[in-house]
C-alpha cells in the first residue's frame, strides 16, 4: 500500500470514528420500523371492533365499510386509511422529549401526531399536533389541537413534511419543516406522560408516516 493510499484510509477511519459518537450524542432513536411495527397497537373507534394483525398490516374489522380500516407498514412507510382508529407506541411512559416524524396527508385528509396520550378507543386523551392541509376543519398542520391554532396552510396536501414536537414539563413547541408554529406553556399541565400515537380520522382520509424518531430528555423535577 502506498503512503498516499495509507493516509486516505486513515483519514476515512478517523471520519467514521468521529461521526459515530456525534450520532450517539444527538440521542435520536427510531421507534417505528419493520421490526417494531408488530409492537405498535391499534385502537378502533369502537371497543366492539376487532383488530387483525400480520407482519405488515393491522386491519380494523368493525363490520361496516364506514368504520373498517387498516394500517400498513411497507418500505419504511406507515399508511393509515378507512374509519377512525389510532395506532399507539408500545411504551406509554414518555415524559420529556423531542418527537419527530415525516408525514404526508391526502387532499381533504385529517390526521394527528399525538403525544403524552392514553391508549383507548375513540379519540384518545392527550396532546395532538395537527396534520391537516385542506380538510373542512380549519385547524391546520403545526397546531397544538385545542390549545394553539394555525389557520394558514403551511404545506400543501400530498406533500412530505417534517413535524417535530418538543415537550419539557408544561412547555410545548411544534415545528413544521424547521419553522416554529407553537411555543406554548400549558398552565394546567393537562398531560404529563403517555404514549405516542398517530390518527386515522375518517373514511376518505389517508395519511403516510415515516422516520418516526424520539430523543428523550431528562425527567421533570
Amino acid at each position: 500500500m502506498t503512503m498516499r493510499l495509507r493516509r486516505t484510509w486513515m483519514l476515512a477511519a478517523l471520519v467514521l470514528c468521529s461521526a459515530a459518537p456525534l450520532r450517539a450524542q444527538k440521542g435520536w432513536v427510531t421507534i417505528l420500523d419493520a421490526k417494531s411495527f408488530k409492537d405498535w397497537k391499534v385502537a378502533p373507534e369502537s371497543p366492539s371492533a376487532r383488530v387483525e394483525e400480520s407482519a405488515t398490516e393491522k386491519r380494523v374489522v368493525a363490520g361496516d365499510p364506514q368504520h373498517d380500516g387498516k394500517w400498513t407498514f411497507t418500505n419504511g412507510v406507515l399508511h393509515g386509511e378507512g374509519g377512525v382508529s389510532h395506532i399507539f407506541s408500545p411504551r406509554g411512559d414518555y415524559e420529556n422529549f423531542s418527537y419527530s416524524a415525516e408525514v404526508k396527508i391526502s387532499d381533504k385528509g385529517n390526521s394527528g401526531e399525538y403525544f403524552r396520550t392514553t391508549f383507548g378507543n375513540g379519540f384518545p386523551s392527550g396532546y395532538e399536533a395537527q396534520i391537516n392541509s385542506t380538510h373542512t376543519d380549519p385547524v391546520r398542520s403545526g397546531s397544538l389541537y385545542g390549545f394553539v391554532k394555525v389557520l394558514d396552510q403551511l404545506v400543501p396536501p400530498d406533500t412530505w413534511f417534517t413535524q417535530e414536537v418538543t415537550a419539557v414539563g408544561n412547555h410545548i413547541t411544534i415545528k413544521v419543516n424547521g419553522k416554529t408554529t407553537v411555543d406554548f406553556v400549558d398552565e394546567k399541565n393537562s398531560h404529563t406522560k403517555g404514549h405516542f400515537a398517530f390518527q386515522q380520522h375518517n373514511l376518505g382520509s389517508e395519511v403516510w408516516i415515516r422516520n418516526v424518531r424520539v430523543k428523550e430528555l431528562p425527567a421533570s423535577p
